[in-house]
């Protein structure tokens, strides 16, 4: 493993003393992971875990889309379920969100909502991304546990400083960005002021649009969204210290979600973020403590979704890291730690004014002071034996107790199904400890001066969230309103849900040039197994048997394919500059152990782009191929969908301090059902609820320009 320790030779203030200034900011606070000065180089095995680094993709995804789980469309094997216009879900090889670490600016939040209409990337606007990592599968165990698909990391840009002590430094940019399908608009500000040992930025983002159109022209209903965010960053540096303190407030005013029975009305979030980093003889440490509270609210707010019944969440996350990374000898690294995430969840429902039958007279109580707590410690060494041998051993235990108090339902005749499953649940255990133990063992072995292998295992361990184990509503509008998935099911929690525990086993053969410029070839088979995988059971159907009450069980569960990349350089330094063609494929399978397919499994798919760079102008063009879906859950009722093709182009053109992006996404307009977005419930509502509710569409050809000003 590289390290790379940077000592800071400048003069400056000792950070303790602004450490002590800023410190009544926080009150009595623990302490956790900075932000990473000095970048931790783990062990590239794609088997496991292979950090790419995607910061020239990040202009491009920025013009195409408000969501920055569109960054994340590069990274072969992961994609994204369709929700709302910037909550789309992740999902690596065949797992999702919930089975993700996703961490934004080094803070694990929790999505305070029963749709996940708050998920984690909420949180931050694509434009400003600074970097994005993803670690797929064997994940070190130094990276987190309570997760066993892989770890996504989004972060903002670390603070800068100035070049001495003589002058201030001031800078800033300013960028917007129109998308013509659905006159989405997102722009964003960015401003510093910095001294050599001192750096305050402010950076305000908005992002909007309205519904958008298929390929057909049809309007896609309830897909439109609105959100802001303004950020303040406090960095300071000593000669071997860096501090960090990043506040934020994010609104989101309305967001539609045309797969889901409802939309979010309105979501406040407030949070503090601060980390801490010191570089001493003996190794560095890394601390890090954050804190979000989130107010969140669904209901109906437009003529394209009607209805009258709101829902409130409450739901706050706090937590802390403290690592320690000591160079054992000139072979050998050794990174211990200690973290906790605290999650709390208040759930409730309002009664509709006037309603005393169904919705009312009482306020529904779904979850009641939730409370989900995790706490860790882990051991992990890093070896590089010789030039051609590394090695990562790593072991982790976490505890997690989850609990909530008692609950009530609406209370109205029609509600006779709720008041007595209320009283069932409330006199159960409404309390449970999971114990997790994580394991990972990888290695890597340079077979040549062009071709290597990795390699390696890994046990992982997640505990249900708080909806999976307790809501317990058991009529048809209470389980309706429960589920992430877009399916229209209807749900139902499991006090007795085990933890899961995956065992995964993946290689990597690496194929490349000497210098790794020219070409690369990768390919990565990769097998799962997840004992008491949280699946579901059909317990009921509705809607005259076409959709299913579904209650979350356990299962054992597997999940395999493989991965491929590859990439050539076509031409250099001619009258059309340089070019290079990139590919990647990816081919999922995820079953039950009897054999039946698991839900919103990716079918086979494959990227290709073309690009070539010349002076101030970069252009590309992207193709995409996605096979039909023929492999559905049939306890889901997921519909099947025929394949497609997609053909975006791309370019731009740095000037000075201007940069113009210009992209056109569908290129051909081409209609296609998403094959993991879900039911359409907004456009069949619409047009009258009649007939079977048809698939969702993607977004038709939209034509998007964007504009970016350094100052």
């Amino acid at each position: 493993m590289k390290r790379s320790v940077q000592a800071v030779t400048r003069q400056a203030i000792p950070l303790k003393w602004t450490v002590l200034v800023l410190a009544p900011l926080f009150g009595n606070v623990a302490q956790a992971e900075p932000e990473h000065d000095h970048v931790q180089h783990l062990p590239e095995v794609e088997v496991t875990a292979h950090a790419h680094d995607s910061n020239s993709d990040l202009h491009k995804r920025m013009v195409n889309s408000a969501d920055s789980t569109s960054l994340l469309q590069d990274y072969t094997g992961l994609y994204s379920y369709q929700a709302g216009g910037i909550s789309a879900l992740p999902n690596i090889r065949g797992m999702n969100d919930n089975r993700i670490r996703i961490l934004v600016d080094g803070a694990e939040l929790t999505a305070a909502c029963a749709n996940n209409m708050n998920a984690p990337l909420t949180y931050i606007s694509p434009a400003a991304v600074a970097n994005v990592s993803v670690l797929a599968g064997i994940t070190p165990v130094s990276m987190g546990g309570d997760s066993i698909a892989g770890t996504i990391t989004v972060d903002s840009a670390k603070p800068i400083y100035a070049a001495s002590a003589d002058a201030w430094l001031y800078q800033g940019s300013f960028s917007t960005v129109y998308r013509s399908n659905n006159n989405g608009l997102s722009t964003a500000l960015n401003a510093t002021a910095a001294s050599d040992n001192l750096s305050l930025n402010f950076t305000s983002t908005m992002d909007k649009g309205q519904s958008y159109r298929d390929g057909n022209g049809d309007k896609v209903r309830a897909t439109q969204f609105e959100r802001h965010i303004q950020t303040l960053t406090i960095g300071a540096k000593g000669e071997n210290e860096d501090f960090m303190l990043r506040l934020s407030h994010q609104e989101v005013p309305h967001q539609g979600f045309p797969n889901q029975y409802m939309d979010l009305v309105g979501n406040k979030a407030d949070s503090i973020n601060a980390s801490y980093n010191h570089r001493f003889a003996w190794g560095d440490l890394d601390t890090r403590i954050y804190w979000q509270e989130v107010s969140h609210e669904m209901g109906f707010f437009s003529s394209e979704k009607t209805g009258s019944m709101p829902m409130n969440t409450h739901g706050k996350d706090m937590g802390y890291s403290v690592k320690a990374t000591i160079p054992l000898s000139d072979v050998h690294t050794l990174r211990i730690g200690n973290d906790l995430h605290r999650n709390k969840l208040d759930d409730f429902w309002p009664p509709v004014p006037g309603d005393t039958m169904m919705m009312g007279p009482n306020t529904y109580v779904n979850i009641n002071d939730g409370r989900r707590t995790r706490l860790g410690v882990f051991a992990e060494v890093e070896s590089q034996w010789n030039s051609r041998w590394s090695s990562l051993f790593g072991a982790r235990v976490d505890h997690v107790r989850t609990s909530t108090g008692e609950v009530q339902a609406y209370g109205g005749m029609m509600g006779m199904a709720d008041i007595a499953a209320a009283s069932a649940f409330n006199a159960g255990s409404r309390s449970a400890s999971d114990n997790h133990l994580d394991v990972t063992a990888t290695g890597k072995y340079e077979l040549s001066e062009t071709a290597s292998v990795e390699f390696g295992y890994a046990r992982k361990t997640r505990s249900p969230n708080l909806y999976e184990r307790y809501s317990w509503g058991a009529g048809q509008m209470a389980r309706m309103m429960i589920g992430w998935f877009g399916d229209l099911n209807g749900y139902v929690g499991n006090p007795d849900l085990k933890p899961e525990k995956a065992n995964t086993i993946s290689a990597t053969m690496d194929w490349h040039d000497v210098d790794k410029k020219f070409w690369q070839l990768r390919v990565t088979p990769y097998y799962t197994y997840v004992q008491d995988y949280i699946g579901v059971e059909r317990i009921g159907t509705f809607a005259s048997g076409t959709r299913a009450y579904l209650r979350f069980d356990n299962q054992d569960a597997q999940f395999y394919g493989i991965n491929a990349d590859a990439a050539k350089q076509l031409w250099q330094d001619t009258a059309w500059g340089e070019g290079r063609v990139r590919a990647s494929l990816a081919w999922t399978r995820g079953e039950r152990t009897n054999g039946d397919s698991l839900y919103q499994i990716m079918p086979l798919n494959a990227r290709v782009s073309l690009e070539q760079k010349k002076g101030a102008w970069s252009n590309g063009m992207d193709v995409q191929f996605v096979d039909s879906k023929t492999r559905v859950d049939d306890a889901r009722f997921e519909r099947e969908t025929g394949g497609y093709t997609l053909v975006d182009l791309r370019s731009s053109y740095q000037w000075q301090k201007v940069r113009l992006d210009f992209t056109v996404t569908n290129l051909f307009d081409r209609y296609y059902a998403l094959p993991t977005g879900g039911l359409n419930y907004a456009n069949w509502k619409a047009d009258g609820s009649t007939g079977p509710i048809g698939t969702l569409a993607g977004m038709g050809r939209s034509v998007n320009v964007g504009l970016t000003l350094d100052f």
